[in-house]
């Protein structure tokens, strides 16, 4: 299936078809390409790899079939012109800063972002010169007014991790094409399945695969898709640097693929049934979630996303005490800080996922002591709602 095939198909077909190259064996099965290096007809050949002058397979670094195939499913899946995988969601955004970015550029952020990712923004990345501004994800204005002659790159994730904060994606990427600046999107929480930011003006969407792609919790991802122009600067960072996915977690990950949009479905499902129940609950002080009316950007989620998707996060009466109670009064939802798995999750935010950033960068987040977040999976959701009910009774 060549790449020229895939406007003539949905996304559901392109999430099992696209990227198959079959072997001379004929296997109906993705092949798995276990191998750290490729072997040349002769000298000739070797050196026109090396060099770019033919296509082909080089080194597993930045070249390996089951990649090539994880990577053309995703783009396909994205509406993307390209995808470069990773090994990890963080490595995908690191490997999209360097590549694009040099000593003395600035980006302009949403201030809700995944701990790690605002750490590699507001720390690792000062450090070689690369300044960042956080500014309110939902403010256009603060998106504009931010921009300066070095800025470079606009990033935001949507929904936000943990408070699940909906960004007008359209709007964001009207004021970046206006200013020149590129635009990326963690799509992390969406997934293609439910939302296809490209579509909607933004230039590059980045992914941990280890969350929904892949689906199971079983292995770590991550991916750079969007504008050719911008994948190719990836791949050359990744050639040299080398932060490259396995051939196995593709392999998983491509697998995983096949099955996204059902589970995502049906998840997203349980998922506002969780959060319509925890609003009535005693102890609940509030309930974020996109696919509630009562949530400040109901109507945009709606518009952009397919539906609330599969994350909500809670504040509890009484604080640290009282959450950690709910978290420790569980017996099926797991306490791990993942998400997107078929299991469910359940994790103190200010504590683990942005438990290293600053108590002042948490609360301008609106992190507090009392939050929770609840990544649902594929449980009956009437098992979960008891698991939970335990800790908010004693509460």
């Amino acid at each position: 299936m060549s790449q020229s095939d895939f406007p003539a198909y949905h996304p559901d077909t392109l999430a099992v078809r696209a990227g198959i190259e079959r072997t001379p064996f004929g296997e109906h099965g993705d092949a798995m390409y276990l191998t750290s290096s490729f072997v040349f007809d002769n000298a000739a050949q070797a050196a026109a790899r090396f060099s770019g002058a033919e296509e082909g397979y080089v080194y597993a670094r930045f070249s390996n079939p089951t990649v090539t195939a994880m990577q053309t499913r995703l783009a396909a899946m994205e509406g993307a012109e390209a995808c470069i995988a990773t090994a990890s969601g963080m490595s995908a955004i690191l490997s999209l800063a360097m590549a694009t970015m040099q000593a003395g550029d600035h980006v302009v952020a949403s201030n809700g972002l995944f701990g790690a990712t605002q750490q590699l923004f507001g720390g690792i990345l000062s450090k070689f010169g690369i300044t960042t501004t956080f500014v309110a994800a939902t403010d256009l204005d603060a998106w504009r007014d931010a921009i300066t002659p070095q800025t470079r790159l606009f990033f935001t994730e949507t929904p936000s991790n943990p408070l699940t904060e909906v960004i007008d994606i359209a709007g964001v990427a009207a004021i970046a094409r206006e200013a020149g600046v590129l635009f990326a999107v963690d799509n992390c929480f969406c997934s293609p399945a439910l939302q296809r930011p490209l579509e909607l003006g933004a230039d590059v969407v980045v992914h941990s695969a280890t969350k929904y792609l892949d689906g199971q919790g079983r292995v770590l991802g991550g991916a750079v898709a969007g504008r050719k122009a911008v994948t190719d600067e990836v791949f050359k960072f990744l050639r040299t640097a080398g932060p490259t996915l396995s051939p196995f977690n593709a392999w998983v990950i491509l697998k995983g693929l096949e099955t996204l949009r059902i589970r995502m479905e049906a998840q997203s499902a349980s998922a506002l049934e969780l959060a319509r129940w925890l609003e009535v609950q005693p102890g609940v002080a509030r309930v974020y979630y996109p696919g509630l009316a009562s949530h400040p950007q109901h109507a945009l989620a709606m518009r952009q996303q397919k539906s609330g998707g599969a994350i909500l996060s809670f504040d509890v009466e009484g604080g640290r005490e009282a959450a950690w109670r709910v978290v420790d009064s569980t017996r099926l939802i797991s306490i791990t800080a993942n998400l997107g798995d078929t299991k469910s999750t359940i994790t103190h935010p200010a504590t683990t996922t942005h438990g290293r950033i600053s108590a002042e960068a948490r609360a301008t987040a609106g992190i507090g002591e009392g939050l929770l977040r609840i990544a649902v999976g594929l449980e009956d959701v009437e098992d979960l709602k008891e698991d939970l009910a335990r800790g908010l009774v004693r509460g």
